[in-house]
């Protein structure tokens, strides 16, 4: 009788423990991690102000590190300046020539006919003083240059004159207008390259490390801080070759973090494709056994932030057919 009863404990015992070893297979461990952000710098100038301390939570758009920006504001104002002064040539080409410049055309029109005259009877008077061999070949040289400036100079002022009663032309219009425009651009590109002298927080999370102090000048495109980022860390497992096949994204589970007494509902984001060692195709079927796929599982439950680098263990809550 006793006999018989040891070998009914055995097999109750043997059952119990095959029970707790089905749980266990379905167990895969593992540590919390966020996504590691590096944040670099744009230009060269000197940190002026660094407001977050490391371990700071930060919020999407928070201030994070401050450089000089005296240079950028410099070429601002510059990049305004030169805006101004293609919008008010715009402008006067819009509006057209005023009253006083037609009149002060005019006038430089009757001038230089005047000027034309006195040259044409100059030159006259040279000929028939040459023609009498009482005047110089040199003379008459100069004489002739002399109404020829003249001419030029009556016709450049009449066509300056016709451009003013004309008025603005659509070509100079549209060589304006895109001077505009071109001002525009470089104005805004400036802006942007004020705006990149300060570093702020792409996302929710936490400034990890500051590699630069206030008054250290950093190369641009070198690091200059480290963030976490998410509001939560997730769980980064590795599920193994055997359970490969039944995890998908949305594959529910239960978190269980070192330091807390109650499991954490999860959920699966993202299942790598290929495994994280050697090929299965290099394996033979009972090595392919140990191959293991990186997980990502995110916690569903709302709950404070918990640190990272944590242990955890997750439990994949999997319908397997016996």
């Amino acid at each position: 009788m006793t006999s018989r009863w040891h070998w009914a404990l055995l097999a109750c015992a043997l059952a119990i423990g095959g029970c707790d070893t089905s749980s266990d297979e379905n167990r895969i461990v593992g540590e919390l991690t966020s996504d590691r952000i590096e944040l670099a710098a744009d230009v060269a100038e000197p940190i002026t102000e660094i407001p977050v301390a490391e371990g700071a939570e930060v919020s999407a758009g928070d201030v994070l590190l401050r450089q000089d920006a005296s240079r950028a504001h410099a070429r601002l104002a510059e990049a305004e300046a030169a805006l101004g002064q293609a919008q008010a040539r715009l402008d006067e080409l819009v509006r057209g020539p005023r009253s006083e410049q037609i009149t002060a055309a005019r006038a430089t029109v009757a001038g230089a006919a005047d000027e034309l005259a006195f040259r044409q009877s100059d030159y006259a008077r040279v000929q028939q003083i040459y023609a009498q061999h009482l005047a110089s070949d040199e003379l008459l040289d100069r004489a002739k240059a002399a109404l020829d400036a003249a001419k030029a100079n009556n016709q450049l002022r009449r066509a300056q004159l016709q451009e003013l009663l004309s008025g603005t032309t659509i070509e100079e219009l549209a060589q304006a207008g895109h001077a505009v425009e071109q001002a525009v651009a470089r104005r805004d590109l400036v802006a942007v390259d004020l705006q990149r002298h300060e570093i702020r927080a792409p996302v929710d999370g936490i400034v990890d490390s500051r590699l630069f102090e206030i008054g250290e000048r950093p190369a641009p495109g070198q690091p200059v801080m480290i963030m976490l980022g998410g509001e939560q860390p997730y769980a980064r497992v590795y599920v193994p070759e055997r359970l490969r096949v039944h995890v998908k994204s949305g594959t529910a589970t239960r978190i269980y973090v070192d330091g807390l007494d109650e499991a954490i509902a999860g959920r699966v984001r993202w299942v790598a494709a290929e495994a994280a060692y050697t090929p299965y195709y290099a394996l033979t079927e009972k090595d392919r056994g140990h191959l293991t796929y990186l997980a990502k599982v995110d916690f569903t439950d709302e709950r404070e932030r918990l640190p990272d680098g944590v242990p955890v263990e997750v439990e994949l809550l999997l319908d397997i057919p016996e």
